[in-house]
């Protein structure tokens, strides 16, 4: 198992902000602590300006820069688009690491699945896998296919990869909840599976295990997955029903997909966030 994270993107907050620093230093002490997976840890890749101009506009870029709040909830923070670019970096060194065969997951924060081209929202900033995803395709992939299962759509990704040749997105996800999309398929590569509020934990699992036979249907040769773990039964964003040994069981499907498969961290904000991307971990192992 390959880890790859960097210890500086716990150097920003926000007073009383879900999307805190202890989201990764919690779970790196658990990790580090833990003896049932063997970890090798790495720092994010160097990214070039061009791999963030297929997803992102100029402006956007530029924006980042700008000392003033993106939305009430997506703060201005100093350096937060060079955070913004080693969380990109980080999910390339995944890309890389799949590629190699690695099993491999990101650790960083911010995440990514909100950004739209040319917005910052719902805490992201640059959208971590769809400028990995675009740089998989530029890089060889045939066929890849993005796998979201965070509670929240993944808006960003779904406009930024819609009808882009060789790439499809599968979103499972709460509706009604932000950032309010998500209600339909979309083009001739978006499939989004929203579930309601509170969905019977059995009747969740179901939904996700017919978006993965639906994604293996595609036969990608390459997954990128939208690890978020507010779908959790005790996550305070949303009202998801997941538990510990569910995480642990996506884990192994996506492991039986049999394809090279990266995964980048979104959402989470329960105190039990260590546990559940743990029992990820455990799951794509095969531990």
């Amino acid at each position: 198992m390959k880890i790859i994270t960097d210890e500086a993107c716990a150097s920003y907050s926000h007073p009383g902000h879900p999307e805190r620093p202890e989201r990764i230093s919690r779970t790196l002490e658990r990790l580090r602590a833990q003896k049932d997976l063997t970890i090798t840890w790495a720092a994010p890749e160097q990214i070039q300006e061009e791999m963030l101009l297929r997803a992102h506009s100029p402006e956007h870029l530029a924006r980042l820069t700008e000392p003033s709040d993106f939305d009430p909830d997506t703060p201005f923070f100093p350096r937060i688009a060079d955070y913004a670019r080693a969380s990109v970096g980080a999910a390339l060194a995944a890309l890389k690491a799949a590629r190699a065969g690695e099993t491999v997951f990101s650790l960083m924060r911010p995440p990514g699945h909100h950004a739209t081209r040319t917005r910052a929202m719902g805490f992201c900033y640059l959208n971590n896998i769809a400028i990995t995803a675009l740089e998989a395709l530029a890089t060889g992939t045939k066929r890849l296919a993005v796998f979201d299962f965070d509670v929240h759509h993944g808006n960003g990704t779904e406009a930024i990869l819609l009808n882009k040749s060789g790439a499809c997105f599968f979103s499972i996800h709460q509706y009604p909840c932000y950032p309010g999309t998500g209600t339909r398929n979309l083009g001739n590569n978006v499939f989004n599976y929203p579930v309601a509020p509170q969905t019977p934990r059995a009747e969740y699992r179901h939904v996700l295990t017919s978006a993965l036979e639906h994604l293996s249907e595609m036969r990608p040769e390459l997954v990128a997955v939208s690890a978020g773990f507010d779908c959790y039964a005790r996550d305070p964003l949303a009202q998801g029903t997941l538990e510990v040994e569910d995480f642990y069981w996506l884990g192994q499907c996506l492991r039986g997909l049999g394809v090279p498969v990266f995964s980048l961290l979104e959402g989470g904000y329960s105190n039990d966030l260590p546990e559940l991307i743990l029992a990820y971990l455990k799951g794509l192992e095969g531990e």
